[in-house]
Order: structure tokens, then C-alpha cells, then sequence
């Protein structure tokens, strides 16, 4: 990862780029940024230390292999049960305090609210199309057809293209199993060599300014890359301290594929999540010796190894606090104790697997022993 300063390179992590146009400061972790002026000042007044802080998440991004430059926070935008009024205020709350990369998929049923926030704010010129960036996902009933998934997607965004299009999971269901959990006679046949095929065609069309995949397994990219003419650009995962993620980081860093992390605190909140990160005593105890919240110690782990994050609260303060982790440098030892805390995924994926008529048997069959 190369951290960039105006036009010169000042660190590499990963294989992976950085870049931040911040004027000022010294380098930090990973190759973000960390004022020695201005937001992290302690005698900077409130307001000050909130629009450096902004200018600074706005700017702090990372170069993937199809030259995007991608914003290292994301917010995420799944919302279950979906509220589009609450989701828009959250997007505009969240385009005031300076987040620029949005995350939704048409699972979510979020991308009519975000679009409408989003081309709401670019009509008023608060922002311009080429500030923001936007991620959306296939779901498996369009992996048939990518293309057509697509350009359902940016109807509902109401857009001409979004920046990044994933593949979300590595199953293809019917047509009509547009829905979360599907049933037994959803699933199809699995042939990822097509439906690979189908994102380059999106990205040909310009439909879609790069490609990319989400819960795949260091097994499933390498079966990709047999066929594929294009590498993913962003492999988008589950990854916590207590989920870290280090055989799959090393694989993408090797092949220059971006890891993007989501669910960075476990999901607290969501129908899946818990809180066992943020409850988790050492990263509490770290969080007490920085002067930070537990929440920001658990991100901050997260950008010293080199991700982007996918985060998803729709409360303004939580949103400021999580914006905060790009102050917070953990201590060499701080990431060392992390780094030993017992594993166990969270998300994972049962909804995909039966003995019956899904490519995936069981558990292990779907992360081919990685979990």
C-alpha cells in the first residue's frame, strides 16, 4: 500500500495504494494520515477539529488496480427492517459530516434511498457525481445475466454508473429468488467462469468503473483468475479483531486486490451481529490507555492492516465517533494483543448451504476450510 502526498509516495504496505492530499501532518499507520496540526490539535476548537477531520476522511483513499481511487470509510447502508426515509436522513447526515463512499445492494433494498439522497445532493451541488462513490452488489438470481442486474441496479440508483460492483456472494440462484434467504429449489447450477464474464461486460459497457467480488474464499478467487481476464479489484469481507482475516489479506495483497472490510465491529446492532468486539475487555482496556472508545480502537486495528471499512450506523454521534478512529494510532503491542484474541466468524453464509441442491454441502464447502 503506497501512501501518497500530493504526487510523491511517502510509504508501502501490502502492495496496495493509499492516497491522501492532506498539507500537513506526519505519517501515521498503514499509510493514512494524521495531522500534527489543525483536527488533531487538542486546542483546536470543536468546530475546527470537526471540518479538519472531515477534509480528511473526504480525502483519505486508496488506489485499486483499475485506478479508482476508493475512500477508506464507507458507510454501509443495510437496513433490516428497511426504513428509506430513515436511510436517506442517514446518507444526508452522513454527506454533511464529510463520509463520500456508500455502500448498498439490491438485497438491501436501500439503492432507490441512497440514489435519492445522493442525486438530491448533487442537484444542489453540495457535492459533484465524482465526489461520491458508490458500491453495489449482484445478487445470485442475476448471475445469469450481470449485465441486466446492473442496469437494474442503476435504475433504482437512478444513476448512469456506479463505482464498484461486486459479485456479493459466490452462488447462483433462479431468477425469481430475489429475496435474502433462499429455499432449496432457488439454487442453480454454479458457473462463476460466465457470470465472471457478465461484470466484464459491465465494466466494458462503462456501467461500472470497476469489479470486484464479496465472501470469497483465497480458493475461489484462484479459481477465478484461471479464467478470468480481469482481477477483482476489491474482495469485500467480513473482518474484525476478532475475525482478522490474515490468510485471505496476504493472498489479495499478493495478487493486488484490495480487501474491504465489513461489519469492522461485528455487527452490533444488526439481526447477525454482536457485541463481542466492542465488549471485548483488551480492546477496552486499549481504548482506555488511548482516551478513545472501544468502537474506534476496533476500526483503528482495522486500517493499520491496510482495509477499507464498511461502516453502518445511522446515529449522528456514532457516526462522528467512527470517523474518530483516523486520530486514534494504536501502539505496536495494542495491535500484538489484538492480534491474539480468539477468532470466530460471524457472518457465516448458512443460508447457502444444504445437503441438497446448493453447490455448498456444508460449512467448510462454502469457505473451503478457511472458517
Amino acid at each position: 500500500m503506497v501512501l501518497l502526498r500530493g504526487d510523491k509516495d511517502v510509504g508501502t504496505v501490502c502492495g496496495l495504494q493509499i492516497r491522501s492530499v492532506a498539507k500537513c501532518g506526519s505519517l501515521s499507520f498503514a499509510g493514512l494520515t494524521k495531522c500534527s496540526t489543525g483536527w488533531c490539535n487538542a486546542r483546536a476548537n470543536e468546530g475546527e477539529r470537526h471540518r479538519e477531520m472531515r477534509s480528511e476522511v473526504e480525502k483519505t483513499v486508496i488506489r485499486l488496480n483499475s485506478g479508482s481511487k476508493l475512500p477508506v470509510l464507507g458507510f454501509g447502508t443495510a437496513d433490516f427492517p428497511f426504513d428509506r426515509l430513515k436511510v436517506e436522513f442517514a446518507i444526508r447526515t452522513a454527506l454533511q459530516l464529510g463520509y463520500r463512499h456508500f455502500d448498498t445492494a439490491m438485497i438491501y433494498g436501500s439503492e432507490p434511498a441512497v440514489g435519492g439522497a445522493l442525486m438530491e445532493a448533487i442537484r444542489s451541488e453540495t457535492v459533484s457525481r465524482e465526489d461520491v462513490f458508490v458500491t453495489s452488489k449482484l445478487w445470485g438470481c442475476h448471475h445469469h445475466d450481470p449485465v441486466s442486474g446492473l442496469k437494474q441496479t442503476l435504475k433504482n440508483l437512478g444513476m448512469e454508473y456506479v463505482d464498484l460492483y461486486l459479485i456479493h456472494w459466490p452462488a447462483k440462484l433462479k431468477e425469481w429468488a430475489n429475496y435474502v434467504m433462499p429455499k432449496e429449489e432457488d439454487f442453480g447450477e454454479l458457473e462463476m467462469e460466465s457470470t465472471w464474464a457478465g461484470m466484464e461486460r459491465c465494466l466494458d459497457m462503462g456501467l461500472c468503473r470497476s469489479i470486484g467480488v464479496s465472501n470469497f474464499s483465497c480458493r475461489k478467487i484462484e479459481r477465478l483468475m484461471e479464467h478470468a481476464s480481469l482481477l477483482p479489484a476489491v474482495n469485500q469481507v467480513e473482518m474484525h479483531p476478532m475475525w482478522r482475516q490474515k490468510k485471505l489479506r496476504e493472498f489479495c495483497g499478493e495478487h493486488n486486490i484490495h480487501v474491504s472490510a465489513y461489519s469492522p465491529l461485528g455487527g452490533p446492532g444488526s439481526p447477525w451481529g454482536t457485541k463481542a468486539v466492542v465488549d471485548n475487555p483488551i480492546i477496552r482496556s486499549i481504548a482506555s490507555k488511548h482516551k478513545a472508545t472501544p468502537a474506534q480502537v476496533a476500526l483503528s486495528w482495522g486500517l493499520s492492516k491496510g482495509v477499507s471499512l464498511i461502516m453502518k450506523s445511522f446515529n449522528e454521534e456514532r457516526m462522528k465517533e467512527n470517523m474518530g478512529a483516523l486520530e486514534v494510532k494504536l501502539e505496536k503491542e495494542d495491535v500484538l494483543k489484538i492480534d491474539k484474541l480468539e477468532e470466530r466468524k460471524i457472518m457465516r453464509g448458512e443460508f447457502l448451504v444444504n445437503a441438497s441442491t446448493s453447490p455448498y454441502k456444508t460449512i467448510q464447502d462454502l469457505w473451503d476450510d478457511e472458517i
